[in-house]
């Protein structure tokens, strides 16, 4: 990803919405779901922007 562009969940290919209403986001690559997107949740809990981004193949 390029420097300072921002990882975006609903951009990346690891991130899926779940059908747990209490967790309703997920991210594959890491394996966690969460009540927030994921990248607020890395962001949050280690400071930085999500190293394991991976932009959807568009077709």
């Amino acid at each position: 990803m390029p420097h300072g562009q921002k990882s975006v969940c609903r951009n990346c290919r690891f991130f899926y919405i779940t059908w747990d209403s209490a967790y309703p986001y997920g991210c594959k690559v890491m394996g966690f779901k969460s009540k927030n997107l994921p990248c607020v949740v890395t962001r949050q809990v280690s400071g930085q922007e999500c190293l394991s981004f991976a932009a959807k193949n568009q077709q």
